[in-house]
């Protein structure tokens, strides 16, 4: 991957932001272009189908799924008052550092007027102290300066007891090399041995560490300063963000679809693939349900434990190093994404998304009719509200119903008012499928490339060596899988964006050089 030098059209505030460039090659396929098979239709499947299919590859997506989007997918429900409505697996948070999404997004909506911005990022821990992002300078290092000069849980004292040798790491991040320092460490571990406050600890950083669907203490540390990088000191877009206008399905992943069928790709939903085989003439064979497709290429954008059971099932695909690699891939715990939809509004000073600490399991609540129009609509008809409720890392031996009635508990005791509304209908969905970034596994998470040329990875499980995170690590890994090919085959990929892969203060790094960190 090579550095460009900025294009003068930038989609986004950072000038720091870095232009990783493609191999150089021609503009697109001619004449007899080859066959790709794209395994999985998330946002990695999705980025990684439209770069092959604007350059002229035949392109054909398999995905298990009646819809598109992955763990961004909707489908419609029914509801017990007789009305419809779209249900997904929860609130997503594009923020502005999502350059690569938002490019994919761009396809369908130059504009992205589908996106509206939400005013604050607000924090609640069941003590009563709070944090908001709204008032927080988004260009570092007064980001992180203000953040602390504006949150109640640094004090003097805890600005003081802190091991400032030891959170240097923290003001100098630099990507790969952060894994090999700290990736032995955990999250926990890591905030501990720099005395970092205890307050701020579990208001701040324990909400973001669950976002990756992982208790703090199980959290690799080198992911926990990548991701205080991404947010805080490399990047200038700050800590709000933006959430679709209309469920996901609406807003996102049918415009993209019909973009991709009308380049020609065949999008084929409701299609698990079950295995890939390989034969003598360097040709794939994507066996699904009874039938099998003959293409040059494959890309496997599929999650954990999709890509275990394809990787297991296909007996000659790679060498037996990856594929121990592959089969040593586990997920994070169980989480919960309960939607209800009540007969009476939330307080109309609830903010749109509240991001929560010790309420016993409680993560973040969103108030739906605040910014999506369908929830908005039904909220204006019925004069009732849609709130979403998520609980992350639930332990593995907790029961079901007990957990759903806790968080509806907790959600009455953090906006007291929806304690007398009536629940119309509820929702209740549990999945276990998102990758685990565990502490010392960095090593054998594949990366884009795999032991055979013509298959490569893509998904937020991938390593890409770039500082990317959830959303935006699987629209990455998505254009990096399609440019490993595209390079192949001589034709010049997409170009990407990213926050800078190391501290953007050289005062800060020469310390931390000093320090021995790096």
């Amino acid at each position: 991957m090579r550095r460009a030098r900025p294009p003068a059209d930038r989609h986004g505030r950072d000038r720091r932001a870095e232009v990783i460039a493609p191999p150089p090659g021609r503009e697109r396929l001619t004449g007899d272009a080859p066959s790709t098979a794209v395994v999985g239709g998330g946002i990695a499947g999705l980025a990684a189908a439209t770069a092959l299919a604007e350059r002229g590859v035949r392109v054909t997506l398999y995905e298990r799924e009646d819809t598109l989007g992955g763990r961004l997918a909707g489908w419609p429900v029914h509801l017990t008052d007789g009305s419809d409505a779209t249900m997904s697996r929860g609130f997503h948070a594009f923020f502005r550092q999502y350059y690569n999404l938002r490019g994919l997004l761009r396809r369908t909506d130059p504009s992205l007027s589908g996106l509206t911005p939400l005013p604050d990022y607000p924090l609640r821990h069941r003590d009563g102290l709070s944090d908001s992002f709204a008032r927080v300078p988004r260009t570092p290092p007064w980001s992180a300066l203000g953040f602390v000069a504006l949150s109640p849980t640094f004090g003097p004292r805890d600005l003081a007891a802190m091991d400032a040798r030891a959170a240097l790491p923290l003001l100098d991040v630099r990507v790969p090399e952060v894994y090999e320092r700290f990736d032995h460490i955990s999250a926990e571990d890591f905030l501990r041995r720099i005395n970092f406050p205890e307050a701020a600890h579990h208001l701040a950083f324990e909400v973001f560490s669950r976002s990756f669907f992982a208790d703090p203490r199980e959290l690799s540390a080198a992911e926990l300063l990548v991701m205080f990088h991404i947010y805080f000191l490399g990047s200038s877009e700050g800590l709000l963000f933006d959430v679709p206008r209309e469920p996901f399905p609406q807003a996102l992943w049918e415009p993209l679809a019909g973009y991709l069928r009308r380049l020609g790709a065949d999008v084929r939903t409701g299609t698990p693939v079950h295995r890939i085989r390989t034969a003598p003439d360097t040709t794939l064979t994507v066996e699904h349900d009874g039938a099998a497709d003959r293409h040059q290429a494959v890309v496997l954008a599929l999650d954990t434990t999709g890509l275990r059971h394809v990787v297991g099932a296909s007996e000659e695909l790679g060498d037996p190093g990856w594929r121990a690699d592959v089969a040593a891939l586990r997920t994070a715990p169980p989480f919960l994404v309960s939607r209800l939809w009540l007969d009476r509004p939330v307080r109309a000073d609830r903010p749109g998304f509240l991001g929560t600490s010790g309420y016993d399991g409680l993560d973040n609540i969103s108030v739906l009719d605040r910014w999506e129009g369908e929830a908005a609509r039904r909220s204006a008809r019925t004069g009732g509200s849609v709130v979403e409720l998520h609980a992350y890392a639930v332990p593995e031996d907790a029961e079901p119903k007990r957990v759903q009635r806790h968080i509806v508990d907790r959600l009455h005791e953090v906006y007291p008012e929806t304690a007398d509304a009536r629940i119309v209908d509820a929702r209740h969905e549990w999945r276990a499928d998102c990758p685990v970034f565990a502490v010392g596994g960095h090593h054998r998470r594949p990366a884009v490339r795999t032991p055979h040329p013509r298959v490569v990875l893509a998904g937020d499980l991938v390593r890409t060596g770039l500082p990317v995170a959830l959303m935006e690590r699987a629209a990455t890994s998505g254009f990096l899988a399609a440019n490993a090919l595209l390079a192949d085959w001589g034709v010049r990929g997409q170009t990407l964006w990213t926050v800078p892969r190391s501290g953007r203060s050289r005062t800060l790094a020469a310390l931390a050089r000093r320090a021995g960190r790096y």
